[in-house]
C-alpha cells in the first residue's frame, strides 16, 4: 500500500490498549485518567434548541468562546473571544499544533516525563524531542536554559498545573523563569491546563502564558477532567499571529466541534452550578487522594518513593530499584490489576526505567487495598526474579 512516510512513525496508544484489557468488571484499573464515574453530573437537554443539530462556525459557539475568555481572563491570560478556538477535545490542539508547527525533523522541547499522547502525536509528524528534566516544582532551569542555548525548538510544550504523568505543579518562581527564558529566546509557548480546576489545597498559580512579553503562545483545556469526558469540548486560546493558522487547521479537519456537546458546556461554565459541582468534585478526589496515600505508605512504602499530589489525577511512584515497568504489566493484569508503566511518557524511555502512574480517581475505596496490595506483590515478585 502507498501508505504516507508518517505512518512508519505511528505508535499504538499503550494506555488505550491497556484499558481495552482492563475492561472486565473483576479488574481494578489504576491505568487511565478517567473521572470517576459518581462525580459525573446530570445533565439536561430539555431546553437545547433544535438549531444546535445543524452545522456550526470552525470558531466555536460565539456565547461559549465569550465564557471561555471571561474565564481565562479572571486567571490573567490576556484574551478575547475572538482568540479562542473551540476544539475536540484539548487532544485535538496538539494535533492542530503539531501540523502548524512540525516537519521531520524539527526541534521542540517537552517535560521529562511528559504526557504521552502528546508524544505520540509529535513524533507522528516527525519531531526530533528535546527533553528538560522535571524537579519537584517545575523544570531544571539550566537545562532548560542549555537546551535554549544548543537548540532552536519551534515550541515549548509544557504542563506546568498538576503536570500528567508527574503531578508536578510549577511554583511562581519556575513559572516566571521559564516564561523569561521562552521571552529571552524567542519561543512560543504550548500550554496544557486539563487539571487546573482539580486542586486539592489552597494554592493557585497564573498560567505561563499570562508571564510572556513577546512570545507567541497557546493555551489550552477541557472540561472532560470536571464535566464529562464524552462530549468532547476543549480549548485553544493563541495569540494573534498563531490563531488564523490554527482556524485553517480546524477547517480541514473536523468543520467544526460538536455543537451539541459545546451547547452542554455552556450551561456549565461560569455558572453558580459549575462552582458548586467544583467544590464537590475537589472534595470528592481529596478524599480517594488521601486513601490512597494511606494505602501506598501501607504497601509500597519500602518499595517506592512519591510526592503526595496537590491536585489532578495522579501519583507518580519512582522504584527505589528500578526495574522496566513494562514488564509488570501481564503479571498484574494476571492479578486483575491495571497500571501505567512510566518509560513511555519519556522521550527516551529504554534510559528511564522504574516509574509508575497510578490513577487515583477511577478505583472505589472498598477495592483499593486489594487492588495495591496485589500490585506491591507482582512488584516484589520481579525483584524476587532478578535476585534483589
Amino acid at each position: 500500500m502507498a501508505f504516507s512516510e508518517r505512518v512508519a512513525r505511528l505508535k499504538s496508544s499503550l494506555i488505550r490498549e491497556i484499558l481495552a484489557a482492563a475492561q472486565r468488571p473483576e479488574v481494578m484499573s489504576f491505568a487511565g485518567g478517567l473521572p470517576a464515574e459518581p462525580m459525573l453530573p446530570k445533565v439536561d437537554w430539555s431546553e437545547m434548541p433544535a438549531s444546535i443539530g445543524q452545522y456550526g462556525m470552525s470558531e466555536g459557539e460565539p456565547a461559549l468562546r465569550e465564557a471561555i475568555a471571561a474565564e481565562a481572563r479572571a486567571l490573567g491570560v490576556p484574551c478575547e473571544a475572538s482568540q479562542v478556538l473551540i476544539v475536540s477535545g484539548s487532544q485535538q490542539t496538539l494535533d492542530l499544533a503539531s501540523k502548524l508547527f512540525i516537519d521531520p525533523g524539527t526541534e521542540i522541547l517537552v517535560e521529562a516525563p511528559t504526557y504521552l499522547a502528546a508524544l505520540q502525536s509529535f513524533q507522528l509528524f516527525g519531531a526530533n524531542c528535546l527533553a528538560v528534566p522535571q524537579e519537584a516544582d517545575g523544570p531544571e532551569l539550566e537545562a532548560l536554559r542549555t537546551r535554549l542555548q544548543q537548540s532552536k525548538p519551534a515550541f515549548a510544550y509544557l504542563i506546568p498545573t498538576f503536570q500528567n504523568p508527574s503531578a508536578v505543579r510549577y511554583s511562581e518562581a519556575k513559572r516566571d523563569a521559564v516564561a523569561a527564558l521562552l521571552d529571552e529566546f524567542g519561543v512560543t509557548l504550548i500550554e496544557d491546563e486539563p487539571y487546573r480546576e482539580l486542586v486539592f489545597d489552597a494554592g493557585s498559580a497564573t498560567p505561563i502564558v499570562s508571564r510572556l512579553q513577546r512570545a507567541s503562545w497557546i493555551y489550552t483545556g477541557t472540561v472532560s477532567k470536571t464535566l464529562l469526558p464524552g462530549l468532547r469540548v476543549g480549548y485553544l486560546i493563541a495569540t494573534p499571529d498563531l490563531f488564523p493558522h490554527l482556524l485553517r487547521l480546524k477547517q480541514s479537519a473536523d468543520l467544526h466541534t460538536n455543537r451539541i456537546g459545546q451547547w452542554q458546556a455552556l450551561q456549565w461554565l461560569g455558572s453558580e452550578q459549575y462552582r458548586h459541582h467544583l467544590g464537590e468534585l475537589r472534595a470528592f478526589y481529596r478524599q480517594r487522594r488521601d486513601a490512597m496515600q494511606a494505602v501506598l505508605e501501607e504497601h509500597f512504602g519500602d518499595l517506592a518513593d512519591w510526592q503526595v499530589p496537590q491536585g489532578g489525577l495522579f501519583f507518580w511512584l519512582t522504584l527505589k530499584h528500578p526495574l522496566d515497568t513494562r514488564t509488570l504489566l501481564a503479571p498484574a493484569l494476571a492479578q486483575d490489576v491495571a497500571f501505567m508503566p512510566g518509560e513511555p511518557f519519556f522521550v527516551d524511555p529504554e534510559q528511564n526505567p522504574g516509574y509508575l502512574r497510578l490513577n487515583f480517581s477511577h478505583v472505589e475505596p472498598a477495592r483499593l487495598n486489594e487492588g495495591l496490595k496485589r500490585l506491591a506483590g507482582v512488584v516484589r515478585a520481579a525483584y524476587a526474579a532478578q535476585g534483589n
